[in-house]
């Protein structure tokens, strides 16, 4: 059994890494948020220390090492804001856990040549979470491009991905709504779907941002095997038809969310099988085949640069 202990534990995502640290058999013995709406914890450890004070979290997790404590934690899982990631990951290395760190990894990539320098110096990992990539249909998706790419590497798919994610006026006065803090529209919740295509199709050759506003952004890529349009939004108005007439019918269950990716017309269906992909991921991770710096770079520098919108 493992200790874990957690940081933002009262956001949106925390919930999926508690209920993984759970079904993989470890504990939760430490956890902070600034939020103290933490009710949550009573689900799954309700013995777990709480904080709302980062410098006594980090006196608690370093008093746990110190005194080489059965408490000591192994695993930080890092769920706080995308621009405090960094930072919770140098604590966990700091204390001797390795990190499993929420999409984005960082903001910035120079920001993992100096966590790379920090594994090499603590002898501990660095993991992220890239659940589309154990995602059943899509692994099965990535054998056949595989595949199909020996028999003719010279072939490019055409591609196209929409992502809507409706999200309300809160959303823009939360730190998810500020740059600086999530990265944007393209960071926050398109950067696993610019994975999954780098993952798919390869590395990025071109890039091409058409539209860049503060909830939607759309753009065009050009990778190693395929050529890619692509459109992400947090609006309402951008959700289809098809949907917004489900929504009108029933005005209690609403729809929010709508993610379609075509591989030269065809719809690939993925809809299914999301509710335990942490789970999974926790368990290649504890397995030792966790996804790591290496892996995230690609997609961190691809959404720096769509952010900041320099085409290449």
């Amino acid at each position: 059994m493992k200790n874990f202990a957690i940081t933002g534990v009262g956001g949106y995502i925390a919930p999926r890494h508690l209920q993984a640290i759970k079904d993989t058999g470890n504990r939760l013995v430490a956890a902070i948020d600034p939020n103290d709406s933490v009710g949550i914890i009573d689900r799954y450890f309700p013995n777990a220390s709480f904080f709302t004070e980062f410098e006594r979290f980090d006196r608690h997790l370093e008093k746990l090492r110190r005194t080489n404590s059965p408490e000591k934690v192994d695993y930080i899982s890092i769920c706080s804001p995308n621009n405090l990631h960094d930072a919770h990951i140098r604590l966990a290395l700091r204390v001797g856990a390795d990190a499993i760190c929420e999409k984005p990894l960082v903001l910035n990539p120079w920001n993992l040549d100096a966590l790379e320098e920090l594994e090499q110096e603590s002898g501990k990992k660095v993991f992220t979470i890239l659940q589309l990539r154990v995602h059943p249909s899509l692994v099965k998706l990535k054998s056949e491009i595989d595949e199909t790419i020996k028999h003719n590497n010279k072939i490019k798919f055409n591609v196209d991905l929409n992502y809507i994610t409706a999200r309300g006026i809160w959303y823009d006065y939360s730190w998810k709504g500020i740059k600086e803090k999530s990265g944007g529209v393209a960071t926050n919740i398109g950067v696993h779907f610019f994975d999954l295509l780098i993952w798919l199709f390869g590395k990025p050759v071109h890039s091409n941002v058409i539209d860049s506003k503060l909830r939607s952004v759309k753009g065009e890529l050009e990778l190693e095997y395929a050529n890619v349009k692509w459109f992400l939004s947090i609006n309402f108005n951008d959700l289809p038809d098809e949907i917004k007439k489900i929504n009108d019918n029933n005005p209690d269950k609403q729809v929010t969310t709508y993610r379609s990716i075509k591989i030269d017309n065809k719809e690939i269906e993925f809809t299914e099988g999301f509710t335990n992909l942490h789970t999974v991921v926790y368990q290649e991770t504890l397995a030792g085949r966790g996804f790591g710096i290496i892996d995230a770079r690609p997609a961190i520098e691809l959404v720096y640069k769509i952010r900041n919108e320099i085409n290449f």
